[in-house]
């Protein structure tokens, strides 16, 4: 049975990055959304605190090992700073971790120091496709082997930072199995489209990938790979990010109830809307600890699947809940963009398809 209380060391980590979100990222938020783009000191300060390097065995140029449930800490604190923040801050994650998990020896040796001995630059994941019955088990994406290489051809979408990725991770169906395969962003057939206009994560650029016979060596391919054991992390991942959001939203409606008055009194006092703070907070522990179990299971070598994809089900549908919420309990002025709640509602409504853009 798992414990509830973090480590000495998971403490600091979270106090650390919990002083991050609060002092660097949050007021560089509002700014990076209407502007559409994030500062780049703020991913390098971010990149810094080494939440990566902390799962990166010394091995292979890190100084920990790897910890679901504490990525999964990290991620809610970054989360509740900036959502967009935290994606670019995780983003060379969805690379490093899928090849430290199923990648040969070599390729780990090979793959994960530059990455992360460096400073941050944007390595990621080429993983959701543009299809409404988009299913992670069945990609369209397909790589075909011929001659001792791979072609690849497909369509990918939520690329972060594409034109300047200096490596993707593409996934494709390989004779009916979902695998991995490293492609250089230079690769001959790989095509960037324009920046995608989303609803949220506006300050973080997102892009359509297109593969048009994309030649890559046999030993591009991730020699030992799980995907079952990788998409449950990544749901881990945005179930732990949308925590944050909704621990974000709830807080700063309840700071705002206590202080504005009507009717004699704050509105925190009046029933309808304690019973909506308590309803909020009721709703974002019960996912947390979802995302806590299915994170513990990761850690414990156990098939996390259906935990994990339960727990992002159960985070996503909380952080719609308790954004709508917040923005209801401010009224009027939680539909203005000089408060965040509205920010965080439409960030919200992107967790049931942000598959694949975190990893923990």
């Amino acid at each position: 049975m798992y414990g509830f209380e973090p480590t000495e060391e998971q403490r600091m980590l979270i106090e650390t990055v919990q002083r991050f979100a609060a002092h660097d990222m949050r007021p560089a938020a509002h700014e990076a959304d209407e502007n559409g783009a994030l500062p780049q000191a703020l991913i390098t300060k971010g990149w810094e605190l080494g939440l990566l390097q902390a799962s990166v065995p010394e091995a292979y140029g890190g100084f920990g090992d790897r910890s679901a449930v504490t990525g999964a800490l990290a991620a809610e604190a970054l989360a509740w700073g900036d959502l967009a923040g935290a994606l670019a801050v995780l983003m060379p994650g969805t690379f490093v971790l899928p090849v430290l998990l199923g990648g040969s020896e070599h390729q780990k040796r090979d793959l994960i120091p530059p990455i992360i001995e460096s400073e941050w630059h944007p390595y990621g994941t080429a993983f959701l496709e543009p299809q409404f019955d988009f299913y992670p088990g069945e990609m369209r994406t397909t790589a075909e082997a011929i001659n001792g290489t791979f072609i690849l051809s497909g369509v990918k979408t939520f690329v972060p930072f594409a034109p300047q990725a200096r490596k993707l991770l593409v996934f494709a169906n390989l004779d009916g199995n979902t695998q991995a395969f490293v492609v250089p962003r230079e690769s001959v057939g790989l095509q960037i489209g324009e920046r995608q206009k989303l609803l949220g994560v506006q300050a973080l650029p997102l892009y359509e990938v297109r593969l048009e016979g994309v030649r890559i060596p046999a030993d591009a391919r991730l020699a030992q790979f799980a995907f079952s054991q990788v998409l449950a992390s990544l749901h881990v991942a945005m179930g732990a990010l949308a925590i944050g959001v909704s621990r974000a939203a709830h807080e700063y409606a309840l700071e705002y109830a206590k202080q504005r008055e009507a009717f004699g009194g704050p509105i925190a006092q009046k029933q309808a809307i304690a019973f909506m703070l308590a309803e909020m907070a009721t709703e974002i522990d019960g996912a947390r600890l979802m995302v806590w179990e299915a994170a513990w299971q990761l850690d414990q070598g156990k098939d996390a699947s259906k935990a994990a994809y339960l727990a992002l089900t159960g985070a996503a549908d909380t952080a719609m809940l308790v954004t709508d919420r917040a923005v209801q309990i401010l009224g009027g002025h939680g539909y203005i963009r000089e408060h965040p709640v509205e920010r965080w509602m439409r960030d919200g409504r992107g967790f049931s398809t942000f598959t694949g853009l975190a990893m923990v």
